[in-house]
């Protein structure tokens, strides 16, 4: 059995290959239960993520650790098990976390593609994590950046994340505010549960990418900005048992459930075109589906499609 380290899965999973893998996945589909969720102590959560395809059976592990953080240490860890479905032999043990970061960057960046304008040259990042550091340069793989403005509620954590991209020739410096006024995209990656986004503040064209909030009181934008939008998901499964974002809007009766225009996979299959005006306020929605992490752990262990 493999073991692919951090740096080893970063290796394996290049932006554009990466892309094209979910792309693929979400085409095809693949089985993927709902992640199964676990309450631990301390306000802890133990999260399992199966997926199975025709060849390929892999389950990933989550531990959300919140307490971590006052220690400097990462909230999230995880690990990645692909084993042979057939045969149940295991092919390789993968960093969850590296997978986890890359793959979720890929899939907001994938959803995107159809859901902001294609000339989109100002990318808002809200939070300074591991996932925020991936998403610089995977937007930066696809769209014409001229800036990334990274807003973080710890402005040393902001500074930093920033000095790191644009020494790695990204054009990268800092907001003092989450304010998404004059931006082409946000994306959000944090552990919020309360707004940030204002949707009064949300300018024309924009395009929202939600990532961080992935249990029902979780909430990165406010009710007007989910009203104002045409709503993308990763899943609507998903979304609609654990996206605070989504749920409080509905719960506060702003939003409806068949209001979600489509889901990624609905995008990949051309089912929906996504964006169709350039005016159009978009916004993406992701939890997270398991599906996501087999194409990633294929691509990482049997490389890309000859």
């Amino acid at each position: 059995m493999r073991i692919l380290d951090r740096d080893d899965v970063a290796r394996a999973l290049p932006w554009q290959a990466l892309i094209a893998a979910l792309h693929a996945m979400f085409t095809t589909g693949c089985e993927a239960p709902l992640r199964h969720r676990h309450e631990l102590p301390d306000g802890g959560v133990l999260l399992l993520m199966p997926a199975w395809n025709a060849s390929f059976l892999g389950v990933k592990t989550v531990q959300f650790s919140p307490a971590n953080a006052a220690a400097g240490l990462p909230a999230v860890r995880a690990t990645y098990l692909l084993n042979d479905r057939a045969s149940g032999e295991p092919l390789a043990l993968l960093d969850g976390g590296e997978l986890t970061d890359r793959r979720t960057a890929a899939a907001s960046v994938l959803a995107a593609s159809f859901c902001a304008r294609r000339d989109s040259r100002r990318l808002k990042i809200l939070g300074s994590g591991r996932i925020a550091a991936a998403l610089a340069p995977c937007y930066a793989s696809v769209f014409p950046l001229e800036r990334i403005a990274i807003w973080s509620r710890n402005a040393a954590h902001a500074d930093r994340l920033a000095a790191r991209l644009s020494e790695a020739g990204l054009p990268a410096d800092t907001d003092p505010t989450p304010d998404p006024e004059g931006y082409d995209i946000v994306s959000a990656a944090t552990l919020a549960t309360a707004p940030l986004i204002a949707g009064a503040s949300v300018s024309p064209g924009t395009h929202l990418d939600l990532i961080g909030g992935f249990t029902p009181t979780m909430r990165e934008a406010d009710a007007e900005a989910v009203a104002r939008a045409t709503v993308f998901v990763d899943t609507r499964e998903g979304v609609l048992a654990e996206a605070g974002d989504i749920l409080l809007a509905i719960a506060e009766g702003r939003f409806a459930p068949e209001r979600i225009a489509a889901s990624l996979a609905d995008l990949c299959r051309g089912a929906h075109p996504g964006r169709t005006r350039a005016d159009e306020i978009t916004l993406f929605k992701s939890v997270g589906w398991a599906g996501e992490d087999l194409a990633a752990a294929i691509l990482a262990v049997s490389g890309p499609p000859a």
